[in-house]
């Protein structure tokens, strides 16, 4: 174990302690790589790690986790730490990559260096991979790229050569739940359900910390509580309240973005700021498909504390506050009827992923559900 105090930024990776052991002493030693590349399954802290570690490099205290700067870091709003997610189902456009490269040669706006955290790496392919090959082997200076994919394996070779990889092991849902807990004010129920609609312990500490993002989740419950009861027009009505509740939290991001846009006017170029503007409605869409995802999270935990139900194993369901729904549903349901509404889910998930409309995703996963679950409780 390294003998190097952890910044605060980098204390909350108390369930990865090698990988906080090793930036540490990256830091402390003035080692810290160009290119860092965090290989892990999900909910296993790569995206916190991410984070932390983006705190350590733009603030001025060197990752107190309290500044202004890395509360901008936290709520994703910092100029110079951009995190970037595949433009299509197939992977990264390469229009994305030429505008991160641009985006690099240019100064820092607040910080003294830059932060470039790509998400699902592992959709780095083709020429957009290419593109971005000369800049990470000689990058910008001040730069840093984070790149989070799931296995090695899945990378492109030239792509893994420039960077140091940092493995981050498998979480499971106890140290998930604790991770939360320590995070903030919650009890083990509420952990488990962010856990569920979120993914990974940071991000379910934001759902918690989010009244609105809460919001989405109880409307989803209430939603699939009233499929016997409601017609296709009620049910297209509810995808519509669905589809409004999760863009409420984004209200708050665009207001953040404008007012950090604002801020840059007297140090960028006409053509830098609208470089800016159009990552931040990328960011928009992005963060309204992160939300959509957390509403089929929401259904699926739910219906698989059903299908939890059916089978009788005794088995603790996730939904706890939500029993009586879950009860409810598992008696006018069967398990291959809630096995096919958790197909409708899986297919809506895809289609999102192929920038199918968020209204006519949830419309059609909806209406799928409630024919899936009219079976009657007698074919059980």
């Amino acid at each position: 174990m390294s003998g190097a105090t952890a910044p605060a930024a980098l204390e909350g990776l108390v369930d990865q302690p090698r990988v906080r052991d090793f930036l540490s002493t990256a830091i402390s030693e003035g080692r810290l790589s160009h290119a860092y590349l965090f290989l892990g399954p999900p909910g296993s802290g790569k995206h916190e790690a991410a984070e932390a570690l983006a705190k350590c490099v733009v603030c001025p205290h060197g990752g107190d986790a309290t500044c202004d700067e890395c509360r901008r870091v936290a709520h994703r709003t910092h100029p110079d730490v951009h995190w970037l997610a595949p433009g299509s189902a197939t992977g990264y456009l390469v229009s994305q990559i030429r505008e991160l490269i641009e985006d690099a040669g240019l100064a820092p706006i607040r910080a003294m260096a830059k932060v470039y955290v790509l998400e699902r790496a592992e959709l780095l392919r083709g020429t957009a991979a290419n593109a971005l090959l000369k800049t990470l082997e000689e990058p910008p200076e001040g730069t840093m790229f984070i790149l989070c994919a799931r296995v090695v394996e899945a990378m492109l070779p030239t792509i893994v050569s420039r960077c140091q990889q940092v493995p981050f092991r498998a979480g499971s849902t106890a140290a998930g739940v604790r991770a939360v807990l320590r995070s903030c004010a919650a009890t083990p129920e509420e952990a488990r359900v962010a856990l569920a609609v979120a993914g990974s312990p940071g991000r379910a500490a934001d759902y918690l910390s989010s009244t609105s993002r809460r919001e989405v989740r109880r409307l989803v419950v209430d939603t699939l509580d009233a499929l016997d009861r409601d017609d296709s027009w009620d049910v297209l009505l509810a995808a519509k309240q669905l589809v409004s509740a999760v863009a409420v939290p984004l209200a708050d991001v665009k207001q953040a973005q404008e007012e950090a846009l604002q801020e840059s006017q007297d140090f960028l170029t006409a053509g830098a700021l609208k470089q800016v503007a159009d990552a931040n409605k990328r960011e928009l869409t992005a963060r309204e498909r992160s939300g959509m995802m957390e509403a089929l999270a929401a259904a699926e935990s739910l219906l698989r504390d059903v299908l939890v139900r059916l089978e009788g194993t005794g088995e603790a369901i996730v939904n706890e506050d939500a029993a009586a729904v879950v009860d409810r549903l598992a008696g006018r349901a069967t398990t291959r009827s809630v096995v096919r509404a958790l197909d409708a889910v899986a297919r809506a998930a895809d289609d999102l992923a192929h920038n199918v409309s968020p209204q006519l995703t949830l419309e059609v996963m909806l209406l799928a559900i409630k024919e899936a679950l009219a079976c009657p409780p007698s074919s059980r």
